[in-house]
């Protein structure tokens, strides 16, 4: 199963998925793509690990996910992806053809995936359109990437105020 969960910040994306993870009684793998670079996100970072099941296996992977995605993949077990728009950041940072080459090599590893797989995501399109060209664009290309893996992914869910809400599931 594939599923995306989206939703804006602290709105419980990460909080839910954690929760499906230890539902399922899987083996989990947390595919972590943030990189600590100041003391603030260092501090963001400890949290999320505070709410994590210790006995989980910890990746981190701020820019190759779908050889992560690859290299976790095994029937029966539960792969978390926290986050896709830190991801996309990350490849951003690198120049356009780091971040072509990176989602159509994660579009491409969700078809070959065995297991459960929940990516998380920031749902950044609900806002104004932002006044820089580099804001913009991280817009846009969130937008089209969460479009092609609403496609791609059986289970779709909308977080807000902590409260889940399906919204595609086949």
């Amino acid at each position: 199963m594939k599923h995306l969960i989206l939703g804006g910040a602290r709105s419980g994306k990460s909080g839910y998925a954690v929760d499906l993870a230890v539902r399922s009684r899987q083996q989990v793998t947390f595919i972590a793509t943030a990189t600590a670079g100041d003391d603030e996100m260092i501090k963001r970072i400890a949290q999320h690990q505070a709410v994590r099941p210790s006995q989980w296996q910890l990746v981190e992977e701020p820019l190759d996910l779908a050889g992560a995605l690859l290299q976790c993949n095994h029937p029966g077990h539960f792969i978390i992806v926290d986050c896709l728009t830190l991801w996309l950041s990350n490849l951003l940072a690198k120049g356009d053809s780091h971040w072509q080459d990176g989602r159509e090599a994660l579009l491409a590893a969700l078809t070959q995936l065995e297991g459960n797989v929940v990516m998380i995501s920031n749902e950044v399109g609900m806002g104004i359109v932002p006044l820089g060209e580099l804001s913009r664009r991280f817009v846009d290309e969130a937008g089209r990437l969460h479009q092609e893996l609403a496609k791609l992914c059986d289970v779709v869910t909308l977080v807000t105020a902590g409260i889940a809400q399906e919204l595609k599931r086949t």
